[in-house]
């Protein structure tokens, strides 16, 4: 799945095709990805101009003055803006065709990814409830030390839940804690407040980095423009389960920690 860094790769990569620029028409070749799109994305998008794309989280909104077109790009979607007379390949469910001649086009082989509706001063019920960004201000050791107060849950599984802090799916959350030098099994409640401080200052760093490397390049991300990420080159843990710690040389280790693959090393994390 796509994580922060490749959709805000993304939103960067649309921005300037796509803002300031009046929707002509949008064709659904389908009525559903993930849910079933709704009414007003065909009836209000069209003739309204696209004021600028806003990330939250993993999600990415269009904002016009009749509300928000709200896209997520599930397991294997992407965005690209084209010539309108592209042909159509398998998958290409969603167009939304801009005055500019161009086209916002949505393709989404396995249709997880989802294309909804936000009102104007309205929060998405997908948006309600989520926690800081990552790199906002909001986000620091001390509020990760506060929180996790009592909590008995793995590191790791506390800093993927999207209502202590959106956007830190696996990849980053095994590469921070990594740098860090915190073990994704300690007890969220376990942890100090200074190394805390260390893993928020890590998150920080690794997703700024990665957007700034263009995003992780695994099986199904690409860029609009077509080109890869370049921080898969990078990763210090995430995948590399067997082979030597790039600190200490022993092998790292390798586990399932709530249903996801875990890789860490037992000796420079503790």
């Amino acid at each position: 799945m796509p994580e922060l860094p490749e959709v805000e790769t993304t939103r960067r990569g649309l921005l300037p095709h796509v803002q300031g620029q009046r929707v002509a028409h949008v064709r659904l070749r389908r009525p559903d990805l993930r849910w079933p799109i709704p009414r007003e994305v065909g009836e209000l998008l069209p003739e309204q101009r696209i004021d600028t794309i806003r990330r939250r989280a993993k999600y990415l909104l269009l904002d016009t003055a009749a509300g928000s077109a709200l896209l997520h790009l599930g397991m294997s979607g992407s965005l690209r803006v084209l010539p309108e007379d592209t042909p159509v390949r398998a998958h290409d469910h969603v167009d939304i065709a801009l005055e500019s001649g161009r086209v916002l086009r949505f393709n989404d082989p396995r249709r997880f990814g989802c294309l909804l509706w936000q009102a104007p001063g309205e929060t998405h019920p997908l948006l309600a409830g989520l926690g800081p960004e990552p790199l906002s201000g909001a986000f620091d050791g001390d509020y990760l030390f506060e929180l996790s107060r009592g909590r008995k849950a793995p590191v790791k599984t506390f800093l993927m839940d999207q209502s202590v802090v959106v956007g830190v799916g696996n990849i980053y959350a095994a590469e921070a804690l990594f740098t860090a030098g915190i073990s994704p099994l300690r007890a969220a409640g376990k942890v100090s407040r200074e190394r805390y401080a260390a893993l928020a200052d890590a998150v920080k760093a690794i997703l700024a980095h990665a957007i700034a490397r263009g995003g992780t390049t695994l099986r199904d991300f690409i860029s609009p423009d077509g080109a890869p990420g370049y921080f898969e080159q990078e990763l210090l843990a995430y995948g590399r389960g067997g082979q030597p710690c790039p600190r200490c040389r022993r092998a790292l280790k390798q586990a399932s920690i709530g249903q996801r693959a875990t890789v860490w090393c037992g000796h420079c994390q503790k």
